[in-house]
């Protein structure tokens, strides 16, 4: 769609009173989680503001322990919970923007990027290089076109792209943060050992470097099948999210939370529109609107394509 066919069905669909109707009706009584990845403080300060008057912003924990408990009646009418993937280092930025508005958010890190010069595989420079292409590959293949472009997965280069270890640190009394793999590789397209040490090793890292809580992971891109659930599982984490397009109630799989998309420069019609769920009614009931494209290849992956058993490593 034209941006400005796009802008203008924004508008349409906000004066036209449904997205009230979807938060009044469709939601109110269930949990909304949307998802950025790098906005701009402005972008979120005017977010929050209009967020805050419509919806009722929780933390994602809490959602989690209302389900483990059977308390979800407990939870606030219309709840929200804010989520961003990656933690690209202009996250730091948002910093003032939450403390100013006491809002809960939740920042899913690549413990093998964050804290370091290294950088994400589908920011770099591949001179034009379909992504799509290399989603559609298995791992090794994928490692070793992104070797003769001058990435690897341990590679630091000149500057940074992700939070520094100090700025996790000082972010994490305002900020939970949460796990997204190691190098946020597709997990379904890895081995059974690769994925399994991506999951649980990520875990792993970001609560012996930094002393986090790690209960909930993003799949990257949102790609998952059943081995990935059942690896989540094994690891310790008590839920992980998806790009699944919809809203979560007391029988959504914790293992494959649904999550509303956002470009992270959307203006006001859009915000609302989207998190009122009416734009992922154009795949309706499928739960299958991927998130918007704008950090590497995106959309949910579903059926059982490798066999491997999980890798028989202890929990703890």
């Amino acid at each position: 769609m034209r941006p400005v066919l796009r802008t203008f069905a924004f508008a349409l669909l906000r004066w036209s009173g449904l997205p009230f109707l979807f938060r009044e009706m469709l939601q109110r009584r269930r949990v909304t989680i949307i998802l950025y990845h790098d906005p701009k403080p402005e972008v979120l300060e005017e977010h929050f503001q209009i967020l805050k008057s419509r919806y009722n912003i929780i933390p994602l924990q809490e959602y989690v322990q209302a389900r483990r408990t059977g308390n979800l009646h407990r939870l606030p009418l219309k709840p929200l919970v804010i989520t961003l993937d990656d933690g690209s280092k202009g996250n730091y930025a948002l910093l003032p923007v939450l403390r100013r508005h006491d809002v809960p958010v939740t920042i899913f890190l690549c413990s093998g990027v964050v804290g370091t010069c290294r950088h994400f595989w589908f920011e770099h420079d591949m001179g034009g290089y379909d992504l799509q292409l290399l989603k559609a590959m298995p791992d090794e293949r994928r490692l070793e076109i992104l070797r003769r472009f001058g990435w690897e997965e341990t590679k630091e280069f000149p500057n940074r792209i992700a939070l520094s270890k100090e700025e996790v640190e000082e972010m994490k009394q305002a900020v939970d943060f949460q796990s997204h793999t190691r190098f946020h590789p597709l997990l379904p397209r890895c081995s059974a050992e690769k994925a399994y040490a991506e999951i649980r090793g990520s875990r792993e890292d970001l609560h012996n470097e930094y002393g986090l809580d790690i209960y909930a992971l993003a799949f990257p891109n949102g790609d998952y099948t059943e081995r990935e659930i059942a690896m989540a599982s094994e690891a310790g984490y008590e839920c992980a999210v998806t790009v699944e397009a919809g809203f979560n109630g007391p029988d959504t799989d914790l293992f494959r939370l649904k999550r509303l998309g956002l470009t992270d420069e959307a203006g006001v019609n859009e915000l609302l529109v989207k998190v009122s769920g009416l734009w992922s009614l154009k795949a309706p009931f499928k739960g299958s609107l991927k998130a918007p494209p704008q950090r590497g290849p995106s959309g949910p992956s579903r059926g059982a394509i490798y066999a491997e058993p999980i890798p028989n490593h202890p929990t703890k």
